[in-house]
């Protein structure tokens, strides 16, 4: 089969691969129909990788068709349209059957894609492990391409909106107008706030935002601006997309007393400083980690289904996947609007 490989920074390949194969009886293996490259999937395609490995498949957001089953599949069919969960358990332990896979506790946890111990998504084919826990059929009235976003950028948006502890009448700061900020941004609305700031250094990024009711003030001037038109409370939740160390310091720095800072962009810096004293006297709370993409589909399948959230608004460009170098060029350089970017199978 065909798939995007990673052969070092910068370098993605569309290759011939080994088809996948059923390792264990509760294997599925999916054709995949479409695939989309997630921000998170950069920092591989820059070379900050997890391991040393080369030339594996790459990505871990995909909606296919199930070809395949193992004996002790119950749940999946051949023939069934399937969402599959970019997070990986074991589907069997406490914290998996409650939908918490970050705390699978046979250490089964895992992503597509970030080595060759589990192949990506880009591809025209996957093995999809413990096949009737971290797969499901897509659900009426949910279309592929939303259904490719629930599969972790709709769910990462959504769990650090929900991590930022919004309330009805919340005023919110959203740092970094990405696909997830932006889908972040439309789920603080859809969880009641009042009035929600999106502040990203991109002016086509920031117009989506107003598209959808945000207030945009210049990146340069948006703590002043949110100081004076909150009268000096600024934020009760801050949520932070993008993963940078300064950009942390910026969302840190927009928060109110007693206020809440989401961090759900990908940050590795080990020499961060934490403003411990000011987090202290403001009786701040700061939340940073990694998204249990399945503990999100029960709140997000009725919003998608209802159009109170619109993620596929955020889909810019459609390609085949014989295009996948050239669709993480145009993403890693933002160039020519790029947003979500969906590979065609």
């Amino acid at each position: 089969m065909k798939a995007l490989v990673y052969r070092g920074p910068k370098d993605i390949g569309f290759e011939s691969v080994p088809d996948p194969i059923l390792e264990d009886d509760r294997d599925a293996i999916i054709k995949v129909d479409k695939c989309a490259i997630c921000g998170s999937d950069l920092h591989i395609y820059h070379g900050e990788t997890f391991s040393e490995d080369v030339g594996y498949c790459v990505g871990h957001e995909a909606v296919g068709e199930v070809v395949e089953v193992g004996r002790s599949v119950r749940q999946l069919k051949v023939g069934d349209k399937v969402m599959i969960s970019a997070a990986v358990g074991c589907g069997q332990c406490r914290s998996c059957l409650a939908g918490n896979v970050v705390n699978c506790e046979t250490n089964s946890g895992r992503c597509y894609g970030l080595s060759s111990a589990l192949q990506g998504c880009q591809a025209e084919a996957v093995r999809v492990p413990a096949a009737d826990f971290n797969a499901a059929r897509i659900p009426e009235g949910v279309t592929a391409e939303q259904a490719l976003m629930l599969t972790d950028a709709l769910a990462t948006a959504w769990f650090g909106a929900r991590n930022a502890d919004i309330g009805h009448g919340a005023t919110v700061a959203v740092v970094g107008l990405g696909p997830i900020g932006l889908m972040a941004a439309e789920s603080a609305l859809a969880m009641g706030a009042a009035r929600v700031f999106g502040i990203d250094l991109v002016e086509e990024r920031r117009a989506m935002g107003r598209a959808i009711g945000l207030e945009t003030p210049e990146p340069g001037e948006a703590r002043d601006y949110i100081r004076e038109v909150t009268h000096g409370r600024m934020c009760d939740s801050v949520i932070e997309a993008v993963g940078h160390s300064a950009t942390i310091r910026a969302a840190l720095g927009l928060a109110g007393r007693r206020g809440t800072v989401s961090v759900i962009g990908v940050n590795q810096d080990r020499t961060m400083d934490f403003p411990m004293a000011k987090a202290f006297a403001m009786g701040l709370t700061f939340r940073i980690g990694t998204c249990s993409v399945l503990q999100e589909w029960p709140d997000l399948v009725p919003l998608i289904q209802s159009g109170r959230i619109k993620p596929e608004r955020y889909i810019s460009h459609t390609l085949g996947l014989s295009e996948g170098a050239h669709a993480y060029d145009l993403f890693d350089r933002r160039a020519e609007g790029a947003m979500k970017m969906v590979l065609d199978i």
